[in-house]
């Protein structure tokens, strides 16, 4: 098994294609939430990674209060620093009695990096990213704080999550006018089961040379291949959220997809490409993001080393056919919403292969 590399947005880093996602690294709050791992276990999967020529993790401060990116620095201070591209986020609150220790301020931005540098054993992170849009922050200020931190050497690159496509849009444009290091990467949602990324957000990062690094490639366990139109399975965090009040987008429960056919369909159909290619249902979900436009490293989460090598076999040495693609992406296909669905009607005679679309 050998990974590929591809180039980490508009830079010249190589980064492998498949990219340690460390959100399920360290114990949760919760003593039943389902899977998490300690730090023996982490490090074990993280040798494997870079055994198989993994070279980029992502964390996050906000991942299990610190705990991940802690795990993550006592790994990598065992290891070369520089044989690996390390990723990091911080926009939510990491202190509760603490009112500026969230959002996207001057004040919390250099704060977080600094305590996030501590804890990942470094002295810079290749690709900091605001973790999502901070409504209450002037975006001026986020951009330029962030181009002080790569001017000063603590960070390499940054880039953004779960953002809109204005908000993508005008942060670039901030960048270009104001004259300040161009952003890299979006880190987004995008699977099988989400593609609205597809509607505004991949055309702007198209145009703007922009990475798309999707997370929650699997749904939350929806995608893997072990889901029956009965129930999820017993210890699965589908399972577990059904318990859970409230909305998570990355882990949905069983009741949210129960009962659309569409969805049962999409997944019959995986299984069918899967039995096709002598390959897994997991792997297939991966593979169809790394065939689709501007992805440079699909981001995975996982909590076991053989939950590891399967996803990690979606990297190299096969790819699913134009056929097989096409099945894929009529199946999962959402409806165009106002004015998405106008603009495509209306544009249809205007295509221009040359051009972003």
């Amino acid at each position: 098994m050998a990974v590929q590399y591809r180039y980490l947005g508009g830079t010249g880093v190589k980064v492998s294609n498949i990219c340690l996602g460390t959100m399920t690294f360290g114990q949760s709050k919760n003593p039943n939430r389902p899977g998490q791992c300690d730090e023996a276990a982490a490090h074990k999967i993280m040798d494997r990674f870079a055994e198989l020529g993994g070279n980029f993790i992502d964390t996050a401060n906000v991942y299990v209060m610190g705990v991940s990116e802690s795990i993550v620095g006592s790994w990598l201070a065992k290891r070369k620093r520089e044989d690996f591209v390390l990723a990091t986020k911080g926009r939510f609150q990491m202190d509760s009695n603490n009112q500026n220790s969230g959002g996207l301020s001057r004040k919390n931005i250099t704060w977080s990096v600094e305590e996030s540098l501590k804890r990942l054993r470094t002295d810079y992170i290749d690709l900091y990213q605001i973790h999502a849009w901070d409504p209450a922050t002037p975006i001026e200020e986020t951009v330029r704080t962030l181009d002080d931190l790569v001017r000063a050497g603590k960070i390499r690159y940054v880039g953004a999550s779960n953002v809109t496509g204005w908000q993508m849009q005008k942060i670039m444009d901030l960048c270009q006018y104001k004259g300040f290091n161009r952003w890299i990467t979006l880190q987004a949602q995008y699977s099988l089961l989400n593609r609205e990324l597809e509607w505004e957000l991949i055309d702007c990062c198209k145009n703007e040379g922009l990475g798309i690094l999707p997370w929650s490639p699997l749904k939350g366990g929806w995608l893997s291949g072990k889901m029956t139109r009965e129930s999820a399975p017993e210890g699965s965090r589908v399972a577990f959220m059904e318990t859970q009040p409230g909305v998570n987008e990355s882990s949905p429960s069983f009741s949210k997809f129960a009962q659309e056919e569409k969805v049962w369909k999409l997944l019959d159909l995986m299984k069918s490409v899967a039995n096709e290619a002598g390959k897994t249902v997991s792997q297939v979900a991966i593979r169809w993001l790394l065939q689709k436009e501007a992805v440079c490293s699909v981001i995975i989460g996982v909590k076991t080393l053989e939950q590891l090598n399967i996803n990690m076999g979606a990297s190299s040495g096969w790819e699913l056919t134009d056929q097989q693609m096409e099945r894929l992406n009529e199946a999962s296909a959402v409806a165009l919403p106002y004015p998405y669905s106008m603009l495509k009607r209306v544009g249809k005679d205007r295509f221009r292969s040359d051009w972003c679309q």
